[in-house]
């Protein structure tokens, strides 16, 4: 028989999570994480700048609650965020916090190019990735189902956050212009995956959408494969190589 106990469930407990976040170093171990990358504490200790004790307090810390997890690999132990739901709360507080003021041309070219281009998670974001997702829409690779034509912020949504409910569908003309970004649509429609084929974020530095899930996944894939991106030593930062900027043009994307 069902408790009273266990029919009554309290508010979240969001003062404990909200500190997990709130130490700078436990903070850039998150952000060196939001790439969907799995890392080893020697490196997340470099990225947040403290010693390898200090980074293994942390990480524990950040184990414990839920938003991180570790997977043994011979003798070393990988890291990386326990799902996106994690990456979006990522983004979402880099959309409310204020910029940190750029201090050098270093620091000025770091900031451009996460605008720029970047991954989200294992997606596609920043101006290129807003780009790409304005450019299937144009096509009808996407179709809008609310209405609106583009791929601009609906009122009511909030910023930088996966969307509920996507405004989007796969369009007719969806697997011939996503095959001209390397992606071969019936092979990920046919994928084996809980995950959704079709989600969409709003874009926290953009504040228009850009395409996540397995599809979103995908593209970023094939963009890598093709050489058309390549990651950069910039902590998510990726580059649009020679390649990439003319084929893009040629397709009419304008980059």
């Amino acid at each position: 028989m069902t408790s009273a106990i266990e029919l009554t469930r309290g508010d979240p407990e969001l003062a404990g999570l909200a500190a997990l976040f709130a130490d700078p170093s436990r903070a850039r171990i998150l952000l060196a994480l939001l790439d969907g990358r799995s890392l080893p504490a020697s490196v997340l200790a470099g990225e947040a700048g403290v010693s390898a004790p200090t980074a293994s307090a942390h990480l524990a810390k950040l184990r414990e609650g839920g938003l991180i997890t570790v997977e043994q690999s011979g003798r070393h132990r990988y890291h990386r965020l326990a799902n996106e739901r994690v990456a979006t709360a990522i983004e979402a507080l880099s959309a409310l916090a204020p910029a940190q003021p750029i201090r050098s041309l270093r620091q000025h070219t770091k900031a451009a190019a996460l605008r720029d281009a970047r991954s989200c998670y294992d997606h596609l974001a920043g101006r290129l990735g807003v780009a790409v997702t304005a450019w299937l829409v144009e096509r009808e690779a996407l179709q809008p189902i609310d209405g609106v034509c583009d791929t601009r912020r609906r009122p009511g949504e909030p910023f930088s956050s996966v969307l509920p409910e996507h405004p989007y569908r796969l369009g007719p003309d969806a697997e011939r212009h996503l095959a001209t970004l390397g992606v071969d649509l019936p092979d990920v429609v046919d994928a084996p995956s809980r995950r959704p084929l079709l989600k969409f974020c709003l874009d926290w530095t953009e504040q228009r959408h850009h395409l996540g899930g397995r599809l979103g996944a995908a593209l970023l894939t094939g963009l890598l494969d093709r050489d058309w991106l390549r990651p950069t030593r910039r902590r998510r930062a990726l580059e649009l190589t020679e390649l990439g900027e003319r084929q893009l043009r040629q397709a009419g994307l304008e980059v």
